[in-house]
C-alpha cells in the first residue's frame, strides 16, 4: 500500500514555474513507478509524465517535452514536477500516481493516486 500526498501548485502567470511534490508513505516507494496526471476542464485526464523506479527513465507528453521535468529521491519518497514556461493551457489539476512496476508503467498499472492539486496560469 502507498499513500500520496501532494504539496504545491497555484495561481501563476505565463511563462512563471512551479514544482509539485508529491511525498509516499511507505518504505516500498522504490518499487514503485510513478507518474503526474492532470485533468482540465472538460476534458479527460491525461498522463503528462512518468518516471521508472529508479528515476533512469522517462516519459513525458509533447505537449510538455522541454519544458517539465520529472524526478524522484527514492531516500525523502517524493517524486517531484518541475514546470517551467507556463501556459493557459497547462491549467487543471494535477495527480501523482504510484504503479507497482518498474519500469514507466501504462495508464492501466497506476493503482495509487495523490489528492490532486490546481495549477492555474493566467495569461
Amino acid at each position: 500500500q502507498v499513500q500520496l500526498v501532494q504539496s504545491g501548485g497555484g495561481l501563476v502567470r505565463a511563462g512563471d514555474s512551479l514544482r509539485l511534490s508529491c511525498a509516499a508513505s511507505g518504505r516500498t516507494f522504490s518499487s514503485y513507478a510513478m507518474g503526474w496526471f492532470r485533468q482540465a476542464p472538460g476534458k479527460e485526464r491525461e498522463i503528462v509524465t512518468a518516471i521508472n523506479w529508479s528515476g533512469s527513465i522517462t516519459y513525458y507528453a509533447d505537449s510538455v517535452k522541454g519544458r517539465f521535468t520529472i524526478s524522484r529521491d527514492n531516500a525523502k519518497r517524493t517524486v517531484y514536477l518541475q514546470m517551467n514556461s507556463l501556459n493557459p493551457e497547462d491549467t487543471a489539476v494535477y495527480y501523482c500516481a504510484a504503479a507497482p512496476v518498474y519500469g514507466i508503467a501504462r495508464t492501466s498499472e497506476y493503482g495509487y493516486w495523490g489528492q490532486g492539486t490546481q495549477v492555474t496560469v493566467s495569461s
